[in-house]
């Protein structure tokens, strides 16, 4: 789960010692004394890291400015003016900050915990500047919930009342906590997606149009609510090798986890085979800044997932210039585009300078050294995602490169592009006139020996059992969740109709993510088939994200300056 690292946990609540809340990393926090030189946020921000401080300089100046993004948690971040421990000139400076669904109160549940996920996300100080320093954040604190009865109704109502800041515009909400699956109240509760908890993301996911990032931390006895959850992305966290982020930490529990938390006969993680683990973010030692402005170094999930929140952020910017200047849809906005996007942008193996690993800038090995080409994701069309590494590694600038791809529709599309569409009918229901499959052509011949990536990424349908009418959830309320429709990808020859002749799949059951990475036997051109196999919801239509990269003959060559190189 990658979670149980701590010696000590000095991040409790500041005034409020008690409580019963878990955070998704247990580490060890140490305080640092000034003058030693800078560590992980400005390493992990870097080109070692996830390489998003080159979308801050020019020509991109990508810095997260005017796109909101939101935090919930135990606790809260320090803002200078309500509270006392906050420092004037902050570098973490929070929009605002609330707690449950109203406002936050002067020194209540002031918590570093936070306050070190914040800055990760926002920080200004120039030598541990965060990944998004100019976005918009929101935080809210859930305060202590004691006892031993689950706080899922209180979670929720405060997550919502982040999602619906800055009008109903919050693109990204990072939740750096969790739920034990032990006070979850169902009868033989598991993670089926179908916590109360699990439930209100997944709704608000599509309701109110934001991408949740989850820390990763599924295993024995930890805090696995909400990472069952389908259409958020959960975080597992890397660790350094000579400097750079190149293999998943020790500490990080898999999508299958081995050993059983007390108490129980069976490890927690997903029922079935649905994987839990989407992506991986740098998190061991990431030195970031308490309330007081003090530095510290701690690892964990917990500052894994900020980093991919804050990165929604810099796309996001980027995408509402795109619709301002350039004609792009409003589908930009879309969480699942994002989705799409950063999972297929993920670092597998590292380009060696010709394009043909499509421009990634690290080799991701996972906890016994193997790479995603070692498992079984890379062998069998029906897993999608590595155990441990999920699509891979973050890498913002790569991920800003396959967004500034642009939206195609199905037809004749660029080597490297995404588009958010939707199909009215699954197999079953179609006809000539109305097929249950999009084809997208590539529109050029792609170069034998190279990798071809997609991934394809749609929402389960979640209504809210709204029981005053109000648009609203109340305590008290639930929700009701529907069966995933199923879609399966398909990598073709351009003039095979054919799927069962296709040249790769991505045909899992249980997911609601398929995703390719595939070595082209031959030079040739190339077709992607979504298609709409089954429905299991009353609703018709199914939406999905796509989105590809491969290498063709107009694919450039990789700058070294890109890949392997530590940066100063």
């Amino acid at each position: 789960m990658g979670i149980f690292r701590h010696l000590s946990d000095q991040s409790s609540y500041l005034h409020h010692p008690k409580r019963r809340y878990l955070w998704s990393s247990f580490a060890l926090l140490i305080g640092l004394v000034s003058g030693v030189p800078a560590l992980a946020l400005s390493i992990s921000v870097g080109a070692d890291g996830i390489d998003a401080r080159r979308l801050h300089q020019s020509p991109y100046n990508l810095t997260g400015k005017k796109i909101a993004i939101g935090q919930v948690e135990g606790g809260r971040p320090g803002l200078f003016g309500l509270d006392k421990l906050a420092i004037p000139n902050n570098p973490v400076a929070v929009n605002q900050v609330l707690q449950l669904d109203g406002v936050a109160v002067s020194d209540e549940f002031v918590d570093n915990h936070a306050n070190h996920v914040a800055s990760v996300m926002i920080s200004q100080d120039k030598r541990l500047t965060g990944v998004a320093p100019d976005a918009t954040l929101f935080s809210a604190s859930i305060g202590p919930l004691t006892g031993e009865l689950s706080g899922q109704p209180q979670e929720c109502l405060t997550t919502q009342h982040i999602a619906l800041r800055n009008s109903d515009d919050v693109r990204a909400i990072n939740f750096s906590f969790g739920e034990p699956l032990v006070n979850d109240p169902r009868p033989n509760a598991s993670l089926d997606g179908n916590a109360l908890l699990t439930q209100c993301i997944d709704w608000s996911s599509a309701f109110h149009k934001a991408l949740y990032v989850i820390a990763g931390n599924q295993g024995g006895g930890g805090i696995p609510i909400p990472t069952d959850n389908f259409n958020g992305i959960n975080v597992a966290y890397s660790t350094q090798v000579d400097g750079r982020f190149v293999k998943i930490d020790y500490a990080n529990a898999s999508s299958e986890p081995s050993f059983s938390p007390s108490g129980t006969s069976v490890p927690e993680s997903n029922v079935g085979p649905r994987r839990s683990i989407n992506l991986v973010a740098p998190g061991d030692d990431i030195r970031m800044l308490n309330v007081d402005g003090q530095e510290v170094l701690s690892s964990g999930s917990s500052f894994a997932a900020p980093h991919v929140a804050a990165t929604v952020a810099l796309l996001q910017e980027w995408g509402d210039r795109q619709i301002r200047t350039a004609g792009w849809r409003l589908d930009a906005r879309e969480p699942m585009v994002m989705k799409a996007v950063l999972l297929n942008a993920a670092d597998k193996l590292m380009d060696n300078g010709d394009g043909q690993n499509l421009g990634m800038a690290r080799t991701l090995l996972d906890e016994l050294n193997l790479t995603w080409i070692d498992s079984d994701a890379y062998r069998d069309p029906k897993v999608p995602l590595h155990r441990e590494l999920g699509t891979g590694h973050l890498n913002a600038f790569r991920a800003y490169e396959q967004f500034n791809g642009g939206q195609w529709s199905p037809g004749n599309v660029a080597v490297k592009g995404w588009d958010y569409n939707v199909l009215a009918l699954s197999t079953a229901e179609a006809s000539p006139q109305q097929p249950a499959h999009a084809d997208y052509i590539i529109d050029e011949p792609l170069n034998a020996g190279s990798y071809f990536s997609a991934t394809l990424a749609w929402e389960r349908q979640v209504s809210l059992a709204d029981s005053n009418g109000n648009r609203l959830y109340d305590i008290g309320e639930g929700f009701d969740a529907q069966e995933l429709n199923n879609l399966d990808l398909y990598l073709m020859a351009v003039d095979e109709n054919d799927i069962s002749k296709s040249i790769w799949s991505s045909v899992s059951d249980v997911d609601s993510v398929e995703h390719i990475f595939y070595k082209l036997p031959q030079t040739g051109r190339y077709k992607l088939r979504v298609v709409y196999q089954q429905r299991s919801t009353a609703e018709k239509p199914q939406s999905y994200s796509l989105a590809w990269w491969g290498a063709g003959a107009s694919t450039p060559t990789i700058s070294s300056t890109h890949h392997g190189q530590h940066s100063n």
